[in-house]
């Protein structure tokens, strides 16, 4: 061992240099600090040059405190003393301190700067910096590869298009405009700020591409869209026979998810199994999981997710989020259960399945045991939430979603991060719930609005009867440049009908197609069906079923039934009828309806003959539901009900309405307008 130390104490500092070197690879610091024991007897110990290295090498192993030791007791410094600790500092996260060792070289060049540029930008301080990219060119230091690829970087993090786009320009006028590490950042730097064009126009105009560069334009199309796009690049890719790693087959199989294009997905998959090291990347097999999870083969991707040697969060949320769009909840909440580690998407991924299938309090309780854990929710968590409570039409329910709303500080902003649809989905809550007032007050508040929020108004309006708002706001809607879709045509057809406005509901039919180029669906002839219907006109009524391009569904038909009904036309009533038999014969509500019509005008033996109809094919009357919540708790009632604990109250009740109302003429009392009765008597007990 003596030996060994006497022969390093006669090697030159270049020696030093090459042994430090290697220690970067080793990332052991009792190798470093053998070395730096062996530097310091020698006559190398106050040297510049290797006290630099030791610095650069401590900092690159993790052990900061000993660059700076190190950075400290020298006694004299060059910038590349300053250069190393700084570079040091950054790997540490230390900012602030960099800035105040930058702030104290009398010369900084180019190598501090980039330095100081790059660490913001790594650590997300993207602000800062640019702050020093703009500092760096008004000094006219020369701005490289390095200087540009972190500067676009921070306009990436930041989504600032306009920088970005301001930085290329600069780009345009130096002799790195070329570079292929500078035109991959330049792509990226668009993609994430949505503009695909300009990334597009960038790799177009590169005259030397890596895999870098196709993987940035994949990974453009696949965030933005259209996803098709990305596997059109991808088999470009291979045409120029470029090799793909791990980051170009994740990304083209999330494109494939995107776009649940599994014949695509599953061509790629046996690319993957071909080449072990694939085989065994993690990412691209939670990127499997979640394709074949979001193309409806959940068994496929079960399968897969078994065969993983190695599983994360992400493998797992897939999961859970595969068997809840996939309708399993039960599976889906079993895996989520037994997940060691949840994140944010693991819990919104369970709520949005089970508010899809319509299993609202559980969604609600699984937001409330969030809340217990400290998990911090998303706008996605709030979004779904709020489904749920309007889908419960829990006012009550709705108003607390609304509170922790507000404590999280959602401003409902457009953006890279919007949080606008958090405040379409309150809308959307408080008028399922019968307050429209506080829906208003809402869409008032928002600082910004998209279609969704008007819509979510008009629909609102309408479906409160509120017909002459649901207009005005259409009106406002298109003077401030936004176009409708389906669903504001819905909303404005539903409107017309509650207001008696044919003429009005007429136009806007027409106008669908001619002025705002949309094609009417089911639902808008189902509207205007019901427009007709309510003002007497049943043979346009039953021209416009019959013009439909598609086949009229029973709903349709149903609407023009119901009109037959109001207007006591049975002839017209009979045909609508025999329709309805054809499309849906075990719905009891058109043999119900007609014999009624046929009882009230004393045709006896059609209503019989409707009866033994329904009786022979054995069509049975589903009783009506109705329910009222007072004082906390929920009252159900079924027609001809007995059930009730305040049963002898109510039906005495509704024996003494049932006499007032037969002596000023109302005729029988039927099944469920009792059990409406029964409403009306309980919530007047408790009045």
């Amino acid at each position: 061992m003596a030996g060994i130390a006497s022969f390093m104490l006669h090697q030159s500092s270049s020696f030093f240099s090459k042994l430090l070197e290697s220690c970067t690879k080793s990332k052991l610091s009792l190798d470093v600090q053998a070395i730096h024991a062996c530097i310091f007897k020698s006559r190398f110990s106050c040297e510049i040059f290797i006290n630099n290295r030791l610095i650069d090498v401590y900092g690159k192993c993790g052990y900061v405190g000993y660059s700076c030791r190190v950075f400290n007791t020298m006694l004299s410094k060059n910038t590349f003393s300053y250069n190393a600790i700084i570079s040091s500092l950054t790997i540490s996260g230390s900012m602030g301190e960099c800035e105040r060792i930058f702030h104290s070289m009398l010369e900084p060049d180019q190598c501090s700067w980039n330095l100081m540029v790059s660490g913001f930008a790594k650590l997300g301080m993207f602000d800062r910096s640019l702050e020093y990219f703009g500092k760096m060119h008004r000094g006219d230091f020369f701005l490289n590869e390095y200087s540009f690829g972190s500067a676009l970087s921070a306009c990436a993090g930041l989504r600032d298009s306009i920088m970005g786009t301001q930085i290329h320009a600069l780009l345009t006028k130096s002799r790195c405009g070329f570079d292929v590490y500078v035109g991959s950042a330049l792509i990226d730097t668009y993609a994430k700020c949505g503009e695909v064009a300009c990334a597009k126009s960038v790799f177009d105009q590169m005259t030397e591409r890596n895999t870098v560069s196709w993987n940035s334009l994949i990974s453009c199309y696949e965030q933005n869209g259209p996803s098709s796009e990305a596997l059109q690049v991808f088999v470009r890719m291979m045409d120029c026979n470029v090799e793909p790693d791990e980051m170009t087959i994740s990304s083209v199989i999330s494109a494939c998810a995107s776009s649940c294009a599994s014949k695509e997905g599953r061509a790629i998959h046996a690319r993957v199994v071909k080449f072990e090291k694939l085989c065994r990347d993690v990412v691209i097999s939670n990127s499997l999981v979640d394709m074949y999870a979001k193309c409806n083969m959940i068994n496929t991707a079960r399968y897969i997710f078994d065969s993983m040697p190695f599983r994360n969060v992400v493998s797992e949320t897939s999961m859970v989020s595969g068997y809840a769009k996939a309708a399993n909840v039960n599976t889906a909440s079993t895996l989520f259960s037994n997940m060691m580690e949840r994140n944010i998407v693991s819990w919104n991924a369970l709520i949005a399945g089970y508010t899809q299938t319509a299993q609202n309090e559980e969604a609600v309780r699984l937001f409330l045991l969030l809340k217990k854990e400290s998990i911090c929710p998303t706008h996605y968590t709030f979004g779904n939430l709020l489904n749920a409570c309007a889908n419960l039409a829990d006012l009550k329910l709705g108003r607390q979603a609304h509170t922790h709303v507000l404590k999280h500080g959602f401003r409902f902003q457009l953006g890279p991060e919007s949080d606008v649809f958090v405040g379409n989905a309150l809308i959307d809550m408080y008028m399922k719930c019968g307050s429209v007032e506080d829906g208003c007050s809402v869409f008032k508040n928002m600082l910004e609005r998209d279609l969704v929020s008007f819509n979510a108004m008009i629909v609102g309006y309408a479906q409160n009867g509120r017909a002459t708002e649901a207009l005005g706001l259409f009106e406002k809607m298109l003077k401030s440049g936004l176009k409708p879709d389906h669903v504001t045509s819905i909303g404005v057809l539903c409107a017309c009908s509650h207001a008696g406005l044919v003429e009005v509901g007429r136009h806007h039919f027409n106008s669908m197609s001619k002025q705002y180029g949309l094609s009417p669906l089911k639902d808008h002839y189902t509207c205007m069906v019901d427009i007709l219907g309510r003002a007497g006109l049943l043979t346009e009524a039953k021209n416009l079923i019959l013009s439909m391009p598609m086949p009229p569904d029973s709903v349709v038909w149903g609407s023009l039934l119901s009109a037959c009904k109001v207007h006591y036309d049975i002839d017209m009533a009979n045909f609508v009828a025999d329709k309805l038999f054809q499309i849906d014969p075990e719905n009891s509500g058109p043999y119900v309806l007609l014999s009624n019509m046929y009882s009230e005008v004393g045709r006896w033996r059609d209503a019989t003959r409707l009866r033994k109809l329904m009786k022979k094919n054995g069509v049975v009357k589903q009783p009506g539901c109705s329910w009222i919540e007072i004082g906390s708790q929920m009252h159900v009632f079924m027609a001809k009900d007995t059930s009730h604990s305040q049963k002898q109250d109510i039906y005495s009740l509704l024996k003494s309405l049932s006499k007032t109302m037969k002596l000023l003429g109302a005729g029988d009392v039927d099944a469920d307008s009792q059990q409406n009765l029964s409403l009306f008597i309980l919530f007047q007990e408790h009045s």
